[in-house]
């Protein structure tokens, strides 16, 4: 399912209704502005719901906002279906506070209208930013949840437990759409033609999954352009990572071999395919062809390593995920197990956002359906404790993979054995968490200390920018909080602006503040100062404080953006770099405040060092990319002494752009025409560093 769609791309046309917000009723109390982060649980059951409409106005209802929330509930009921659907709770502002589906979305509204002394604390609290609800109504039950899914992932509501970090996965591809098919990482949609094996945990298993299988199985990795331009055989040939198809090194035949023996591999023969290439090996080593021998021996080897780093590897589970549930400390771990083909290809361990008093099993629930709302469910799935809509999570999986898909709690044997494995892997995994999470707060509260702040920061900001001569000039936020780096939160900026003087950090860094603070701010009433939007309960938006890399000088530049704009509720800080650019002995700055400086082995400094070296190293990486792209669109015409002659030699010398970066001096010097002034040109070109 497209995460961005707003509805099932297999319902036949959900209806949309908007329900509640009475117009007499007076605005949200401000009390009730600062919820804390909560979420509500994923019921639908109907057995157990409130009495029937002619009952609701007889509940005795709190007054203030409650009763707001109670009235909207009210109206929504009373037009609401009696068929399967999903509704979304909203507050004054307009934002979904809640998304939930139920097979009566009527009894389901209903339940939420009983007296405070019945509700659980969170879901008062949800009740009470309530100002309207509005329902989709689906065909079945299974289209909502898949509905529902959906949703949640695209609005983040403040009220649901949300699966964080939720990135694609990599898989490993043959091509199927060329004689000599090539392998490779893979990710997002699967349109290329060829074999498609995984998921893989990680892009690092894959990288070194797909290193070994080139030392077993010879299989090329370079793109077609290059494979096409080759005279002769690459630098992956010389050292037995490739058998050299591009010039004939190997006959088509003998390639198409190893590309079958290599997707048996992968397909989960791995035992039949190790017993072919030793068989090869003694028949070589009986007719005296050691060399051979030796060939097949190292590919056996490679295959050997693949099949150590996988770690545990099930007897009889093909194709499987495995998720186990860990809770400890307000904190919930979900560790994710793939197994495909027999063999384990990975682990990752994931933190959804829910509220405390959620138990195990919805958290597990709820993250089971968004987690594979763009992905596809193996065959079978594997849990750590039993969800009370298990059946009805299978069948949506069955409908959206177009094969059955088994859910399932096991309770003996070796499936029992993953689940427990996994299970061993959460606790393990949330127990770092817990102990980095405790650290980040000491370094925080020693960051207050330190630096005299008003408050713990929630939300810190880390501004850099970087070029080379002004230019590729790019901007770059990165943020952290309680949690340590928050990268879906990172922004870049291109500099945009006409005129700028090559090179000029401060109107550089006063584009990128002007542009992002513009974004937090509302229209400011006349005479007013500006003032925040307000924040999302899950994580702030606004920060607590701003860092940026520099010294007096860009730090009254940047106050000079904040007096503009009407902000004093920001802290400032500027971290200069030391004598010689030595780390420890940085410079810290605050507005009307003595420079500071802090003793090298200090904690905070550290941590200061450590914002301070991510944002430089998440702008040099932006930067590197914008200049590549540059670079391959204009080619290598930007070389001072390089024409058209010595381009065209390079190229037939290295067949692509990019090996030509990759260069060394001396190999560039051996191209003919280039001297050894000019390969010195060239190679600098590619590996100047940017300010």
């Amino acid at each position: 399912m497209d995460q961005d769609s707003t509805e099932n791309p297999k319902a036949p046309g959900p209806r949309t209704t908007r329900r509640g917000s009475p117009p007499d009723l007076p605005p949200q109390d401000a009390a009730t502005a600062d919820i804390d982060p909560a979420t509500a649980p994923t019921e639908d059951d109907d057995e157990a719901l409130l009495p029937e409409l002619p009952e609701l106005a007889s509940e005795a209802v709190p007054e203030g906002p409650l009763a707001i929330g109670h009235a909207a509930i009210e109206q929504a009921v009373r037009l609401a279906p009696t068929s399967p659907g999903v509704y979304r709770m909203l507050n004054a502002a307009n934002d979904v506070l809640y998304v939930g589906k139920a097979k009566n979305v009527r009894k389901r509204l209903a339940s939420y209208a009983r007296v405070a002394a019945v509700q659980p604390a969170r879901i008062m609290r949800m009740i009470a930013a309530c100002v309207s609800i509005e329902i989709v109504s689906t065909s079945t039950e299974t289209e909502a949840l898949l509905l529902e899914a959906n949703l949640i992932k695209q609005l983040r509501p403040r009220f649901n437990v949300q699966l964080r970090d939720d990135k694609s996965f990599p898989y490993i591809l043959i091509t199927g759409d060329h004689w000599a098919p090539q392998i490779l990482k893979h990710r997002g949609a699967q349109t290329r033609p060829g074999r498609y094996f995984g998921p893989f945990a990680s892009a690092g298993a894959v990288n070194r999954t797909i290193t070994a299988l080139q030392r077993a199985f010879l299989i090329r990795s370079c793109t077609d352009g290059f494979f096409e331009s080759r005279t002769r055989p690459c630098l992956l040939y010389q050292i037995r990572r490739c058998s050299g198809p591009c010039t004939g090194e190997i006959d088509f035949p003998g390639y198409t071999e190893l590309v079958r023996e290599a997707k048996d591999f992968l397909s989960g023969r791995s035992h039949l395919v190790k017993q072919e290439l030793a068989g090869e090996m003694e028949k070589a080593s009986a007719e005296l062809a050691f060399e051979t021998a030796a060939l097949y021996r190292d590919r056996l080897a490679a295959l050997s390593a693949i099949q150590s780093q996988q770690g545990i590897n099930p007897r009889t589970v093909q194709e499987a995920d495995v998720f186990a549930i860990h809770q400890e400390g307000g904190y919930s771990c979900v560790e994710v197990f793939f197994f495909r083909t027999g063999q384990n290809w990975g682990n990752r361990a994931y933190f959804p956002r829910a509220e405390k008093s959620f138990t195990a099993e919805e958290v597990l629930a709820s993250f089971l359906a968004q987690f594979y709302d763009d992905k596809p469910p193996p065959k079978l799935i594997l849990l750590s404790h039993q969800i009370e809509e298990c059946e009805l999570l299978a069948n949506a999986l069955s409908i959206k993979a177009g094969f059955k898909v088994e859910v399932s709690t096991p309770q003996r044997g070796e499936k029992k054995e993953l689940v427990t494995h996994a299970l061993t892997n959460a606790r393990e995994a949330l127990g770092r968490k817990l102990a980095d999470t405790a650290t980040q707060g000491r370094l925080l509260q020693g960051l207050v200390t330190t630096l005299g702040l008003p408050h713990l920061p929630r939300r810190i900001e880390v501004y850099d920018n970087s070029h080379i001569q002004g230019t590729n000039a790019v901007g770059a936020m990165i943020v952290a909080g309680s949690d340590g780096f928050l990268k879906n939160q990172y922004r870049k900026f291109n500099i945009k602006s006409e005129g700028l003087t090559p090179g000029d950090d401060y109107a550089m860094m006063r584009e990128v503040l002007q542009r992002r603070f513009k974004r937090l701010l509302t229209p400011a009433a006349e005479g007013d100062a500006a003032k925040p939007k307000a924040d999302d309960d899950s994580f702030p938006q606004w920060p607590d404080l701003v860092i940026i890399d520099g010294g007096r000088g860009q730090l009254n530049a940047v106050r000079e953006i904040f007096d503009g704009f009407g902000l004093t509720q920001v802290s400032l800080l500027a971290v200069a770099k030391g004598p010689d650019r030595d780390a420890g002995r940085e410079t810290l700055f605050m507005p009307g405040r003595e420079p500071l400086k802090l003793e090298p082995r200090d904690p905070v400094l550290y941590f200061i060092q450590r914002l301070r070296d991510e944002a430089h190293r998440f702008v040099i990486g932006s930067h590197r990319k914008l200049r590549k792209k540059d670079i391959r669109e204009a080619g290598l015409q930007e070389i001072p002494g390089i024409g058209p002659s010595r381009k065209r030699a390079l190229l037939h010398h290295f067949g692509t752009l990019k090996e030509i970066e990759r260069a060394s001096i001396a190999d560039l010097g051996k191209v003919p025409g280039v001297s050894a002034e000019s390969a010195r040109k060239i190679f600098e070109f590619f590996h100047a560093q940017p300010g």
